[in-house]
């Protein structure tokens, strides 16, 4: 990844959705509990990078601790997420049943996500001399203009308390 040197922020004005999932290894010794569990994301990521038609913006894979891993996730829209999380002909649906019946809630391996829906404008991005990141990788960098206290410009919120 090549560094962006200088202020950039996002070029993106629409509302999304921000999803983080993640797993956690509770008993390291049971691999066979939770390594399928940690394999089962990168065919779904795969198979939505495939289909723009998804609502699937794009993603990041973050290493929380030894035991923690997160990816944080773009969409389109609430219902492109729920969509793809139900809909029994994608790899979601098997991964999750699969998961289900071999872990369950016998206490090895811990999973979590968290949904935001951002109305547009309602979110503010800047990367200082990083490689394009987060919102900024899926959408594209645009230079952050301005001075350094303009958040609240950027989010277009007013000044309310």
């Amino acid at each position: 990844m090549s560094i962006v040197k200088g202020r950039m922020t996002a070029e993106f004005s629409g509302p999304l959705v921000v999803f983080l999932i993640g797993m956690r290894i509770n008993h390291f010794h049971k691999f066979s509990k939770w390594w399928p569990v940690f394999r089962s994301m990168g065919p779904m990521l795969e198979e939505l990078s495939a289909n723009p038609q998804s609502g699937f913006l794009g993603t990041e894979f973050a290493f929380c601790s030894l035991r923690q891993v997160m990816l944080l996730q773009y969409w389109k829209d609430f219902e492109s997420l729920e969509r793809y999380a139900r809909s029994h002909d994608e790899k979601h649906w098997p991964a999750w049943t699969a998961f289900n019946r071999n872990v369950g809630s016998d206490g090895t391996v811990g999973i979590y996500h968290e949904t935001y829906a951002v109305d547009g404008g309602a979110y503010e991005t800047v990367y200082g001399n990083m490689p394009a990141f987060g919102l900024g990788k899926v959408a594209g960098l645009v230079p952050a203009t301005g001075s350094r206290n303009e958040a609240r410009d950027r989010m277009r919120v007013s000044n309310q308390s």
